[in-house]
C-alpha cells in the first residue's frame, strides 16, 4: 500500500497533538517495514519547511509544498474539495489526515485522528477559530471517513454521541510514551510538576489555590495559551515555559510528584509520561482521564483545591506503592503498538 500521512501540525512547536503525529508516524513506518510505502506530506509555510524535516529526522523524507499563508490555503483546499491529493502525491491507497485540514482524494481508504471533541462539548473552552476549523473537520470526517482513530475509548464514545459515527468505524489507537535522555532535573528545592498549555481547560487556577506539600514548589511547564492566564508570579511557583523533550523528561524524573488537574482530556498523555519516569501521579477524577490513570494515580476532584492538596500529600506518602504501579501501567503504551493498530485498521 501507499499511505499518505498528513504531518502539517509539525510546522509548529510540538505539544500533545504534534507528539502523537510524530510518534504514530514512527510506529506506522516500523509496522509497514518494506511491505508498504509511507509518505509524510504537508502544504506548509517557510517555517514548516524548516521545522518538519527536523521533527521527522530518521523517518521517510516528507513531501512539502511551500505555500504563503499556508493555513488559508489548507482551509480553502479542504472546503473546495479539489484538486485531489493524488494530484500531488500520485496514487494512494490510504489518506490519513490530522488536525488542520481534510484534503480531497479520488479513492482508497480515508482516515483521520480525533483527539477530543472539546470544541463541541465545551465551546467556551476554545477559541472561535479553533471551533470553526475543527468543527468543519469533524463534520467532514463523520461524513466521509472509512476509519476514525481515537486515543481512548472515552473519546470514541464522544465521537459516536456527538458526531453520530457508527462504532464499527472507530478504532482506539492509544498514544505511546517515549522519554528521551537520562538524569533528573534539580531546581534547587523539592517540587511537584504540572505540564499544560496555559488555557482554561487545564484548570491551573484551582491547582494554584491548592496547598502544596510543605517545603515544595510548584514547577509549571507549558507555553502561554489563550484566555486569562494563571498568576504564576509567586515565590512558591517556578515557571519554566515550553521545554524540549530532553528537559521535560529530566523534569519528570526530578519531581516529588506530578499533578494534572485538567477538567477534560481526550486521553491525558502527560499522566502516563510521568508514570513512565517513575513519579507518583495525581490526576483529575474526571472520567476522561480514567484510561491514562488506570489504577496507578491518586484521583481528586479537580474543582476542590483542598482535595488536590491532600492528594499531593498522599501521592508523596505512597510513592513506594504508586511508582511500581505506574511503571507497569505506562509500559502498555508504545508507539509500536499505535502503528500496528493503525496499519491493521487500514488493511482490514
Amino acid at each position: 500500500m501507499r499511505i499518505a500521512f498528513d504531518v502539517s501540525p509539525l510546522s509548529h512547536p510540538r505539544t500533545g497533538v504534534g507528539n502523537y503525529i510524530r510518534g504514530s508516524l514512527r510506529g506506522v513506518v516500523e509496522a509497514a517495514g518494506d511491505e508498504h510505502e509511507v509518505i509524510p506530506f504537508a502544504p506548509t509555510s517557510p517555517q514548516g519547511k524548516r521545522r518538519i524535516p527536523e521533527e521527522l529526522r530518521g523517518l521517510p523524507a516528507p513531501r512539502l509544498r511551500f505555500l504563503p499563508f499556508a493555513h488559508f490555503w489548507r482551509q480553502g483546499w479542504s472546503r473546495a474539495g479539489w484538486p485531489p491529493v493524488e494530484r500531488f502525491l500520485g496514487p494512494v491507497d490510504v489518506l490519513h489526515f490530522t488536525d488542520w485540514m481534510y484534503p480531497p482524494q479520488r479513492g482508497g481508504v480515508r482516515s483521520t485522528m480525533i483527539h477530543d471533541l472539546v470544541p463541541l462539548r465545551f465551546p467556551e473552552w476554545t477559541q472561535g477559530r479553533t471551533r470553526r476549523m475543527h468543527g468543519a473537520k469533524y463534520r467532514n470526517a463523520a461524513r466521509t471517513c472509512d476509519v476514525i482513530f481515537v486515543n481512548s475509548w472515552f473519546t470514541g464514545r464522544e465521537v459516536t454521541d456527538l458526531l453520530g459515527v457508527p462504532s464499527e468505524k472507530i478504532v482506539v489507537a492509544y498514544p505511546g510514551v517515549s522519554l528521551e535522555g537520562e538524569g533528573a532535573a534539580d531546581l534547587g528545592r523539592p517540587y511537584v510538576l504540572t505540564v499544560a498549555t496555559l488555557e482554561p481547560r487545564k484548570n491551573l487556577d484551582t491547582l494554584l489555590a491548592a496547598p502544596l506539600p510543605e517545603g515544595h514548589a510548584l514547577a509549571v511547564v507549558g507555553a502561554a495559551g489563550w484566555g486569562p492566564q494563571p498568576q504564576l508570579a509567586r515565590p512558591d511557583v517556578i515557571r519554566l515555559g515550553y521545554v524540549d523533550d530532553m528537559e521535560l523528561a529530566r523534569l519528570y524524573r526530578g519531581a516529588a510528584a506530578f499533578v494534572y488537574p485538567s477538567r477534560f482530556e481526550g486521553f491525558g498523555i502527560p499522566v502516563v509520561e510521568a508514570m513512565a519516569a517513575g513519579v507518583p501521579v495525581v490526576a483529575s477524577a474526571h472520567e476522561s482521564l480514567d484510561e491514562a490513570a488506570g489504577d496507578a494515580a491518586v484521583r481528586p476532584d479537580p474543582d476542590d483545591p483542598a482535595a488536590i492538596g491532600a492528594a499531593l500529600e498522599e501521592a508523596i506518602r505512597r510513592r513506594d506503592e504508586l511508582v511500581p504501579l505506574g511503571l507497569r501501567h505506562a509500559a502498555r503504551f508504545t508507539w509500536s503498538a499505535t502503528g500496528r493498530t493503525m496499519l491493521e485498521a487500514w488493511c482490514a
